[in-house]
């Protein structure tokens, strides 16, 4: 089977693009120890996991050598990480209404989300999720004693607020204290909510008593043609959490530091987050995530460049090599969601679990067994997923039109 170079792209099209998706070669990537380097062996393409084949952005690697040199490893102090996010949302998303008071560090997103949860819901409420969904929302919530309530997407990937309203209903029976996890962008769709659809859900919210939690951990990834809103912005969100960082705006998955951020009418909650949470992130993590934030943002408008590119090479590549199968180009995120359901594979159940190789079924396992190509397989990610799978878009174009290429041959064979 074929491959495609260890050398970076060469073509004039790809040696012209200044983003970093065209800067490392699969030798050099092959060198990384991450999971999606290290979990399939070499002849398989990782497009799986939410791992980008990036370099650092320079502003962030200029920080940690500068911390490192110093030998600056100590323990976290101050508000310097609260501070840029600040003022990144002030200057991309306009939206000047971030406290830096209002904000708590934790150790990443998701543990984030568990602690934002335990301060608005206890052991059996329950905790409402848009499926298909990120496959940790279930996990995480579930593990820590919360039912988790799906409200399916509609047929066009977007919140469908009547499924919102009925699982609200019933996420709120006998009394019991609820909440609504919400993905903005969503992830695995990309899409990204407008501002009139996260207005109906904060009215839908405060009238059933419903908090509201949102995970905005993609929202640097906006591509071109939408616009990204903080479900804070929004009237009637005063009561609400969102959780963020740079992980994986710029691929910093591996540096452990996110935030926290209340809304006002939620700050006193956000205050009896227990202190020891916020021992959790690293120094040196929050070092990264503040220079992404304030330093980093040239990287980023060129990486949206790439990704925009990509995403449009996808389209054409789906509409090659794979003729049936379903592609909505995402709006956001590196995230495109694939529904093959007319490969008439047989799919398990919904299976607990991260989405990791393990938890492979239907056209994912085919494709890793017969294209070497590795992606998210669908059925993880709740109602919905089945016949499905996630393909990360965050790489070279060579690769991409490589694995295209392996999907279509495997199809063809079936």
């Amino acid at each position: 089977m074929t491959g495609p170079t260890n050398e970076p792209p060469t073509d004039a099209a790809d040696a012209g693009r200044t983003d970093p998706l065209v800067r490392l070669s699969l030798a050099q990537l092959r060198q990384r120890t991450s999971m999606k380097w290290r979990v399939h062996p070499e002849d398989v393409l990782p497009l799986w996991v939410a791992e980008m084949d990036v370099p650092l952005a320079p502003a962030v690697a200029e920080a940690l050598r500068a911390a490192v040199d110093l030998g600056d490893t100590g323990y976290p102090h101050g508000t310097a990480y609260a501070e840029a996010l600040a003022g990144f949302a002030a200057e991309r998303w306009k939206w000047d209404g971030l406290r830096v008071e209002n904000t708590a560090l934790v150790p990443d997103v998701m543990l984030g989300i568990v602690e934002t949860l335990r301060l608005v819901t206890g052991p059996g409420d329950a905790v409402v999720v848009c499926s298909p969904v990120y496959p940790p929302f279930y996990a995480f919530v579930a593990h820590d004693g919360r039912e988790v309530i799906e409200a399916p997407l509609g047929p066009d990937g977007r919140m469908d607020l009547a499924a919102l309203d009925e699982a609200f209903v019933r996420a709120r029976r006998r009394g019991r204290r609820a909440a609504f996890l919400m993905s903005n962008p969503h992830n695995p769709t990309g899409t990204v909510h407008t501002r009139a659809e996260l207005e109906a859900v904060a009215a839908l919210a405060r009238e059933h008593g419903v908090r509201v939690v949102s995970d905005e951990i993609h929202a640097p990834l906006v591509l071109p043609g939408a616009v990204f809103t903080p479900f804070l912005s929004v009237p009637g969100g005063e009561n609400a959490f969102a959780l963020t960082s740079a992980s994986k705006a710029w691929n910093l998955a591996g540096l452990k530091a996110a935030l926290a951020v209340a809304g006002p009418e939620a700050a006193g909650d956000l205050r009896r987050m227990p202190e020891e949470v916020g021992h959790g992130p690293s120094h040196l993590g929050i070092i990264a995530h503040t220079a992404a934030f304030r330093d980093g943002t040239q990287w980023l408008d060129d990486l949206l460049a790439g990704l925009s590119a990509n995403r449009t090479l996808l389209g054409r590549l789906v509409e090659e090599h794979l003729p049936g199968v379903r592609y909505l180009p995402p709006e956001g995120t590196y995230l495109a969601w694939l529904d093959c359901t007319h490969l008439g594979l047989h799919e398990d159940g919904p299976a607990e679990g991260s989405g990791v190789v393990s938890d492979l079924a239907g056209p994912a396992r085919m494709f890793l067994d017969e294209a070497r190509v590795a992606l998210s397989s669908g059925h993880v990610f709740g109602t919905g997923g089945a016949g499905c799978v996630r393909l990360n878009f965050a790489t070279s174009p060579a690769v991409l039109r490589e694995a295209l290429a392996r999907m279509g041959r495997a199809v063809q064979a079936l």
